[in-house]
């Protein structure tokens, strides 16, 4: 068998869900799309920057990091 530096690439198959949010959330995301055309001079759709935004918040949510590290190893072992 053929041993090649490139670990295997994921799935990178995107998963589509349905969600419902309360009208204040909404006016909020569309703010944050106003700014974020400011800031960038490009206009995303609301849709677009959720999956961006969630990513953000958990990359940068320490204690959840920390915690998903663990159960990782402990799944290891």
């Amino acid at each position: 068998m053929i041993e090649l530096k490139l670990p295997r690439i994921p799935d990178r198959t995107p998963v589509k869900i349905t969600i419902a949010i309360m009208p204040g959330l909404h006016d909020t995301l569309r703010d944050y799309g106003a700014f974020y055309e400011k800031a960038y001079g490009r206009e995303e759709p609301v849709a677009e920057l959720i999956p961006a935004i969630l990513a953000a918040f958990l990359d940068n949510d320490r204690a959840f990091v920390r915690a998903r590290e663990s159960l990782k190893r402990d799944r290891r072992d």
